[in-house]
């Protein structure tokens, strides 16, 4: 659905000071039944699901090259197509990185000229005129979505510690939160940390990250490896969902994360890529534990021979129902073989290691 902007907002009424936010709220739309709950409205699944509510700040955490940077510019192009404008803070690469993977998806020059603000800010916002700069560029591009590209090089540019709390909520309010508050969904990429086991709905450095959300975090779990001329592709999974109207359109994954689609790019030259955000059911529309999946082929492929269930199960950290569903879903997709041990023994033995290609 193509938005149609109302005018450039001017730089008065971008910026009249703080909200007086201690005043009485009005309650009437609550009370007669006429307030609505926020909706997702911007970026599409492929099935014209929203993944993102405008107005609101979202995160998506990955490891490096898991596929963050290829989401949100499939997003972006979403919103180009629509006829929306898209605002674009590069903490991280260049315009021929960004940009260029941007026109590979297949975004119009035409879209991206008119309507696509690229910005890669080299000193903090208060300097020189850098919130002038900003405040007037969101008032011409009035974007339905902005992307800040690099949390950790951007708060390090504001002298501000990744892993503090406090410097953690300074720089929402410095940045993501004023963004969304003139309208746009805000969506910062940022990383896990390294430890696999321990990372859980968290990107690295503060639990005010994920608390600071008010609209949705993904975490994103890469299963092949992206690159040129090869197809990749990572799970997207809910971490949280403030508004709480996207987990009805995923399915129940482990560790608390819900599993809202799939992730592939097919790159078939550096000038050309697909790219898709598709549901999460697959053929017999099943939900599959891919992140257990890899941690039981890798207990397997690490064993000295075949394992029992109790082996697995005492081996792979996760619930013992979710992980013996994941050695199901090896074995349906003929990772795991079973065998008849001594005693009548139900055996696991390992024939392709999960995500290796035919």
């Amino acid at each position: 659905m193509t938005t149609t902007p109302a005018g450039p907002l001017s730089l008065g009424e971008l910026d009249r000071g703080p909200r007086r936010t201690w005043q009485r709220v009005d309650l009437g739309p609550v009370l007669d039944g006429t307030y609505a709950p926020p909706q997702a409205t911007v970026g599409r699944r492929t099935d014209g699901v929203g993944m993102f509510y405008p107005g609101r700040q979202h995160s998506i955490a990955s490891d490096s090259e898991a596929g963050k940077t290829w989401l949100a510019l499939l997003a972006a192009q979403s919103e180009l197509d629509a006829g929306n404008a898209v605002l674009y803070l590069d903490f991280e690469d260049d315009e021929g990185g960004t940009v260029g993977r941007l026109m590979a998806l297949g975004a119009k020059s035409e879209d991206i000229a008119a309507r696509f603000g690229y910005v890669k800010p080299e000193e903090a916002i208060d300097s020189l005129f850098g919130r002038e700069d900003l405040s007037e560029l969101l008032g011409d591009l009035r974007p339905t979505l902005a992307i800040l590209d690099g949390i950790t090089e951007a708060m390090s540019m504001h002298g501000l510690e990744l892993k503090d709390n406090t410097d953690i909520a300074r720089f929402g309010r410095l940045l993501p939160r004023y963004i969304a508050d003139k309208g746009a969904a805000t969506v910062a990429l940022d990383h896990v940390v390294k430890d696999r086991e321990g990372r859980g709905r968290y990107a690295i450095g503060g639990v005010h990250k994920l608390n600071g959300i008010n609209g949705a975090s993904y975490v994103l779990d890469n299963r092949q490896p992206f690159g040129i001329g090869r197809t990749g592709r990572t799970s997207v999974y809910i971490a949280k969902d403030r508004p709480a109207q996207l987990r009805r359109h995923a399915l129940p994954g482990q560790e608390g994360l819900f599993w809202f689609g799939d992730l592939v790019v097919e790159s078939h030259d550096m000038g050309f890529a697909e790219g898709m955000v598709s549901p999460p059911a697959q053929g017999d529309g099943k939900f599959r534990p891919t992140t257990l999946m890899a941690r039981v082929s890798a207990a397997l492929q690490g064993a000295p021979g075949p394992l029992t269930m109790t082996d697995i199960t005492d081996r792979v950290k996760g619930q013992a129902q979710t992980v013996r569903g994941a050695v199901a879903a090896l074995v349906d997709e003929g990772h795991i073989v079973m065998e008849t041990g001594p005693r009548g023994a139900k055996l696991h033995r390992l024939v392709k290691p999960f995500g290796d290609t035919p």
